[in-house]
């Protein structure tokens, strides 16, 4: 090649790959931004000596939005988000396979709309009964004042918060709704929103299946092994029972069961009711009525959760507590990362405040 050509080739080339680095869509800055996932670990003294033998150091996923880096003076609003029964923290964040991945739910809502960034935080709550439902027992340890207390305290003095209520939310999906609820109506000073996603075990207990065959699956539980391989229905009565009847004389689950020996057992279920909202909500509506902002929703084919919730709007809607209420196609499970990144992540950026602490 003609040395005059080849300088205009090379020119050329060097202009073209000037001009694909620089145009905007080619940019390296233009490429999605990705936030940045800790796993940490929190003591919790509540939860020290639990009768259950979980450790009182508790894994906890963190998700730092993308501008978390780059912003050395900035501070965010924080979502803590409660997962659901048999799940823990480390599915929901992608460290292990899973129905949804947390982080690239958020991380895509937040390249793809004006959404407001903030921290999410979620401890593991996954114990020896599969989860903690959240509650206060001498079985499973202080969930409530672990969350409230102890996690935001930790959470609020190493990373870059803004510490107060305005600017704290509280979401949860299933069992992780449910303590949602349970925990924000009783600390209202400590969360201003809440966001409850197909929250489980809102209704009083009323119907413990008595047939032979369901009596027989909870007798046959001896051992923790037996616990493990148990079906969900099994489970989930064991894990309640932990949470909400515990026994400390009874080894080696040191809990009272709503049926023994054939026998719906009164105050068992009495004390069951005692711990779900529906129940109890008159009792908390004060609290409620502290609350900036509340909202649920489920899927219409999670048939008794949706029902639940209805009741829950009903109720609501007789104290005149507004709030956002939906029932929308779907189930469980399979539209819950989608309305993490569009309902749920649009409630927060409404109602956290951004406002600069002056910490």
């Amino acid at each position: 090649m003609h040395k005059s050509l080849q300088h205009y080739y090379l020119l050329g080339l060097v202009l073209a790959l000037f001009l694909f680095i620089a145009l905007p869509g080619n940019s390296q800055s233009q490429l999605p931004k990705k936030g940045k996932v800790e796993r940490i670990k929190v003591h919790g003294k509540g939860l020290e000596g639990n009768l259950a033998g979980d450790s009182p150091d508790r894994e906890v996923s963190i998700y730092l939005p993308p501008s978390y880096s780059a912003s050395s003076k900035r501070r965010y609003p924080v979502v803590y988000l409660l997962h659901g029964f048999t799940d823990n923290d480390a599915k929901l964040y992608g460290f292990e396979k899973h129905w949804m991945n947390l982080p690239e739910v958020l991380d895509q809502a937040f390249a793809s709309a004006n959404k407001q960034e903030m921290i999410f935080v979620t401890p593991n709550a996954y114990t020896r009964f599969m989860g903690s439902m959240y509650s206060s027992s001498e079985n499973t340890g202080n969930w409530e004042d672990y969350v409230a207390k102890e996690l935001v305290a930790y959470i609020d003095k190493n990373y870059r918060t803004i510490p107060r209520a305005a600017s704290r939310g509280l979401a949860g999906h299933s069992m992780g709704g449910y303590g949602a609820l349970r925990i924000g109506q009783k600390y209202p000073e400590v969360f201003s929103s809440l966001y409850l996603l197909s929250p489980c075990c809102l209704e009083p207990t009323s119907n413990v299946p008595q047939d032979a065959a369901a009596q027989a699956r909870l007798k046959a539980i001896q051992t923790q092994a037996d616990l493990d391989k148990a079906d969900f229905f099994t489970k989930a009565t064991f894990a309640s029972a932990a949470a909400w009847s515990p026994n400390p004389k009874k080894p080696p689950f040191y809990i009272d069961l709503p049926l023994e020996n054939g026998q719906v057992q009164p105050l068992v279920i009495a004390k069951w009711t005692a711990n779900r909202p529906l129940a109890t909500i008159d009792q908390n509506i004060y609290n409620i009525r502290k609350l900036k902002a509340l909202a649920f929703d489920a899927g219409n084919q999670d048939k008794s959760i949706a029902a639940s919730i209805k009741e829950l709007n009903q109720v609501l809607d007789s104290y005149g507590i507004n709030h956002f209420y939906e029932e929308y196609n779907g189930d469980h499970i399979n539209r819950v990362a989608e309305r993490i990144g569009s309902n749920l992540l649009n409630f927060f950026s409404e109602n956290l405040s951004v406002e600069q602490s002056k910490k």
